[in-house]
């Protein structure tokens, strides 16, 4: 796709305002058009279509965190407007065609990562159910609305994508006695399917609702999901507030509530975990039968990206243990190396930190000096290509997995976009004395 003029003005910009910076200047004009460069389609009927990058299918959580990051240009730039509807459009359209997906197809080619035991659409690519994959369309929905007021995108099929989500939600607040879903990938790791008569292990019920899989496409230990659940809190707010305000309709107002009031109400009973070395955390997963996975993965919705999910603030007094456990060797996928130390995930080899991970670290933080350390480890472990990678190698950044990974690319010009706003690379001014 050609950059709309804003882009490309944005862009401009940045030679002056990194010059200073001349190894973050050119990661930034690299990773910051990446998305709309190589990875966004758009298609006869003038819906848009976002692949993830080196896999051509368009997952509903990528395709919504790649184009975040030129949300602040998009009211003053039609063209841009064109791709963020376009977009919504193809992922609402996605949803309502199958919403246990997580990656589709530009059309009903049958194409797919694996023959899957599940109810198989030729419009799907992948069909592991994560709740994020429904949270994600309609944060960035939104955020479309909020930055330029333009509230077309809010119709009929849109209304049916929200109905269609918190029903499912509701449904999967008992996944045992009323979820339709199952879902099994044989000769695999265990990793990739879900087990127990493909139901995933058995969970209680705690308001919460259950997931089958994770952001990072990997099957959940336990069903309940924390971060997942905060995010689905935060956006059941955001539905709350389009359901009063544009649709003028109260009584979905206050279904939406009610859903977010349990699942919260799971959270705070359910989702913490008094370690006795951090204090009171938030675990990761949890079955309801008293069961907790403490951990973090690099993926987001995580437990590190709880400030800039929405659902607290970074100085409230969990996340602040809870960061505490994540950024230390007792949380099993921090890794520290002689190039950086971070977050990873068990998606990828023992070892691997994720920059995705690494640039939520920035964007979570008030520190100056971490958010320095964050850039200077960015900057080491780009293997010299200027672009960020799914994973790689702590101690060799040569050794990566995914060279063309749109995400991670958007969400460091993301990150940039937020320090050059703070005036972060300004230079110091000398205090009188």
């Amino acid at each position: 796709m050609r950059l709309p003029d804003s882009v490309t003005a944005r862009l401009q910009a940045a030679e002056t305002e990194l010059a200073a910076y001349p190894k973050l200047l050119d990661m930034f004009k690299k990773c910051y058009p990446n998305t709309l460069e190589t990875t966004t389609r758009t298609l006869d009927d003038r819906s848009v279509f976002v692949i993830t990058g080196d896999i051509p299918a368009m997952w509903l959580r990528d395709s919504s965190a790649q184009l975040r990051p030129y949300l602040p240009l998009a009211a003053e730039d039609a063209e841009l407007q064109g791709v963020f509807e376009g977009a919504i459009r193809s992922q609402i359209r996605c949803v309502l065609l199958d919403p246990y997906a997580n990656a589709f197809n530009e059309a009903a080619n049958d194409q797919r990562y694996d023959q899957d035991l599940t109810e198989l659409s030729p419009w799907v690519w992948e069909r592991k159910y994560e709740i994020d994959s429904l949270c994600y369309p309609l944060q960035l929905a939104y955020l479309y609305w909020k930055e330029t007021g333009r509230t077309e995108i809010f119709d009929d099929a849109f209304r049916s994508a929200v109905h269609t989500t918190i029903e499912l939600w509701k449904t999967e607040q008992r996944h045992g006695q009323d979820s339709p879903y199952r879902f099994a990938r044989t000769d695999c790791p265990p990793s990739d399917t879900l087990r127990n008569n493909r139901m995933g292990m058995p969970v209680n019920y705690t308001g919460m609702t259950w997931s089958g899989f994770r952001p990072s496409d990997d099957a959940c230990t336990f069903g309940y999901l924390i971060p997942s659940n905060m995010f689905a809190v935060v956006v059941l707010r955001y539905v709350e507030e389009i359901t009063r305000d544009v649709w003028n309709d109260p009584e979905g107002a206050l279904l939406a509530a009610e859903l977010r009031e349990e699942i919260e109400f799971g959270i705070r009973t359910y989702g913490t975990v008094l370690h006795p070395k951090y204090g009171r955390i938030y675990a990761y997963e949890t079955d309801g039968f008293g069961n907790f996975n403490l951990m973090d993965d690099a993926n987001v919705p995580s437990l590190l990206s709880i400030p800039y999910l929405g659902y607290a603030d970074a100085s409230d007094p969990v996340y602040v243990n809870t960061r505490a456990f994540l950024l230390s060797e007792d949380n099993p996928y921090y890794y520290a190396g002689q190039s950086a130390k971070g977050i990873g995930s068990p998606h990828t080899p023992a070892g691997y930190i994720w920059p995705i991970s690494l640039i939520m670290q920035g964007l979570t933080t008030d520190s100056e000096a971490e958010v320095r350390e964050v850039l200077e480890q960015l900057q080491r472990t780009d293997a010299d290509t200027g672009f960020m990678h799914e994973g790689f190698h702590a101690d060799n950044p040569a050794e990566y997995t995914r060279p063309w990974f749109a995400w991670a690319n958007s969400l460091f010009g993301e990150f940039m976009l937020r320090l050059i706003a703070k005036g972060f690379f300004e230079p110091k001014k000398e205090e009188k004395h």
